[in-house]
């Protein structure tokens, strides 16, 4: 089957060990459902006793049968004997099937509250961390350690039972079959050790050279499973003809995918072969002995039944418990990639400070440079700027200069690689990320509409927390009034229709127009809109622009454009080029410079010209 090499394919994975993972399991139990742990219990003795009661019956069966005594009294005694024993065992197998199927349910709600936590931890991680291929391996693995009944903490919970009824049925069948012949205890459990190697070797293995190894492969079948599916990229697929390409792209993914799940298929093939092997023989070695015993010993066969349900749940139970610690140490691996994830670390100190409240707020870039992951060129060099309160800055440039880096910085979702920026004199660093978040009202490109009615998606609240009046006010200067005149629910309208049936679909200027009203309604004291007015023509963003000017007010604000609509009111500009910023000051100033501002603002001149009477009015 190949030679087994543990190796670490991710530096973001941590080794736990087996005991601290049951601890935590069990930490949990404790935390979300602790009725859990008295029916773990209840389960494990019930199904132990379960397990050799029937040997146990039928062999005082069987002797009342043999027994010389009167057939009536024979009747009489084998009537009680049974009606005895079958309450006996009903009231077992109540107390087990309760205890399981109540236990079971519960080991769901159990991961379903890990599953929040997951989601939690994924929603404050900081946003640098999401582009990092390695983050999104180790919560690759984190989300199948919770996604069913069979993966990682549901199942080690599961085999908590498992394990504990097969030790305690081990435990109980030892002694009788140690007095039958202690060299069959032995040749058993030689036997049940040997497979439980061969199963704990292949369950590694499995691991690590398949499920591992299929993680980045995951994440592309649900891209192209997305992409492929996708409305927004349904029209490109079909008019590019991208249909060849794309099950071309599919086919290769698949590949990788079935050449590891046929090297999963054959190693549990050869794993079978070899433990079907070696079961048969533990079973010959009963069956030897205790004919043996009958022949030569004299054993009934009442003893005979008896000890041949005990022999038989000595080696069952000891190779199921082995078997199931292999599959308990393989579920605990998964739990180490569930604790991997949750305990990394979000990059913020804990002794992080309270952002003050302030009237004004100075922002400075003081020589930020920043390099991303695993790239030799700076998108962003020795960059120094000051935006003052009150002030309105258009930062410009072609695609690629630097501008989106530069704002990702100032919205703090990214850190720079080195230099700092200050507010109010001090590093950003030091406040805590969620309270700086909150200066900002940004407008970004790539719109994001949620599965919410419109005024959810305004206030990006719930509803009962939703101001409808406010939200309606920052729509109609948002200059959505008659998008939202023609919807059926108003500003109560779902948008999308992936939850809802009826829910509306916004066109790209629509979408833009409402990330505006949705800044508006934040009332932050910082604007940032990055190229939000790009699904506009010049003409229409350029008064867009001008109008939303005056919505803000004397707040600050960040304009971000490779067009320059928002230049002439801005106070000053920043022009980019290659991550530096060569150019710095207001309209006029670069106007007279005559440089690189001045040659761009040239070229685009004729798009922010009206025609009137079929001349451009200069």
């Amino acid at each position: 089957m190949g030679e087994f090499k543990e190796s670490k394919d991710n530096p973001l994975h941590k080794d736990y060990g087996l005991l601290s993972n049951t601890k935590y399991v069990l930490g949990k139990i404790n935390t979300y459902q602790k009725s859990v742990l008295l029916m773990i219990v209840t389960a494990i003795v019930t199904g132990s006793v379960l397990t050799i009661f029937w040997g146990i019956v039928s062999k005082l069966v069987i002797d009342i049968v043999q027994d010389s005594a009167a057939m009536d009294k024979k009747i009489h005694r084998l009537f009680f004997c049974i009606l005895i024993l079958a309450a006996v065992a009903l009231i077992l197998q109540l107390s087990n099937t309760v205890a399981q199927q109540k236990s079971q349910y519960l080991f769901i709600k159990i991961r379903m509250r890990l599953i929040k936590e997951r989601v939690r931890k994924a929603l404050h991680l900081p946003y640098e961390m999401l582009e990092k291929p390695e983050v999104l391996d180790i919560h690759d693995r984190c989300t199948r350690a919770t996604d069913g009944n069979q993966n990682g903490i549901e199942v080690m919970m599961r085999l908590m039972v498992m394990l504990g009824t097969k030790l305690f049925t081990v435990i109980m069948t030892f002694t009788t079959v140690l007095v039958l012949d202690p060299r069959l205890i032995l040749v058993l459990a030689c036997c049940s050790f040997f497979q439980f190697l061969c199963y704990n070797y292949v369950i590694k293995l499995d691991k690590v050279q398949v499920w591992d190894k299929l993680s980045p492969v995951w994440r592309r079948v649900h891209y192209m499973e997305r992409s492929t599916t996708n409305f927004d990229a349904a029209k490109d697929i079909r008019l590019f003809d991208m249909k060849d390409f794309l099950l071309k792209k599919e086919e290769e993914t698949f590949a990788v995918r079935e050449e590891r799940m046929d090297y999963h298929y054959n190693i549990w093939v050869a794993h079978t072969v070899v433990t079907q092997i070696f079961f048969t023989i533990g079973n010959l070695l009963i069956y030897y002995v205790l004919i043996y015993n009958v022949l030569n010993l004299g054993l009934g066969i009442g003893d005979f039944t008896m000890y041949l349900s005990f022999a038989m749940g000595f080696s069952g139970g000891l190779l199921e418990f082995l078997h199931r610690f292999g599959d308990y140490n393989r579920a605990s691996l998964e739990v180490d990639d569930f604790r991997s994830f949750l305990d990394l670390k979000t990059e913020e100190s804990e002794n992080a400070l309270s952002l003050p409240i302030a009237n004004d707020y100075c922002i400075c870039f003081e020589n930020v440079s920043y390099k991303y992951t695993k790239s030799d060129k700076y998108a962003l060099r020795d960059l120094s700027l000051t935006i003052r309160p009150g002030e309105k800055l258009a930062v410009v440039g072609l695609n690629g200069a630097g501008k989106t880096t530069m704002i990702k910085l100032l919205l703090r979702l990214y850190d720079p690689t080195s230099g700092r920026i200050t507010i109010n004199g001090v590093d950003i660093r030091q406040y805590r990320r969620e309270e700086y978040f909150r200066l900002f009202s940004p407008v970004f490109q790539d719109v994001q509409v949620m599965a919410f009615p419109v005024s959810g998606n305004v206030s990006m609240q719930p509803s009962d927390k939703t101001d409808e009046e406010k939200a309606m006010e920052c729509i109609l200067k948002a200059g959505l009034r008659e998008k939202i005149e023609t919807l059926p629910k108003g500003i109560r309208s779902n948008l999308l229709k992936v939850i809802e049936e009826d829910g509306i679909d916004l066109s790209g200027g629509e979408k833009q127009k409402l990330a505006l009203a949705r800044a508006l309604y934040k009332e932050a004291p910082i604007i940032v809109l990055d190229e939000p007015t790009s699904a506009l023509d010049a003409i229409a963003e350029q008064r867009l622009y001008e109008t939303f000017d005056e919505m803000i007010g004397d707040k600050s604000a960040i304009y971000i454009s490779h067009r320059l609509a928002s230049t002439r009111f801005c106070d000053r500009i920043a022009m980019f080029r290659d991550g530096e910023m060569v150019e710095y000051g207001s309209h006029d100033e670069l106007m007279e410079r005559n440089g690189e501002y001045a040659a761009m603002f040239a070229v685009q001149a004729q798009y922010y010209q009206e025609e009137k009477g079929g001349e451009a009015d200069a």
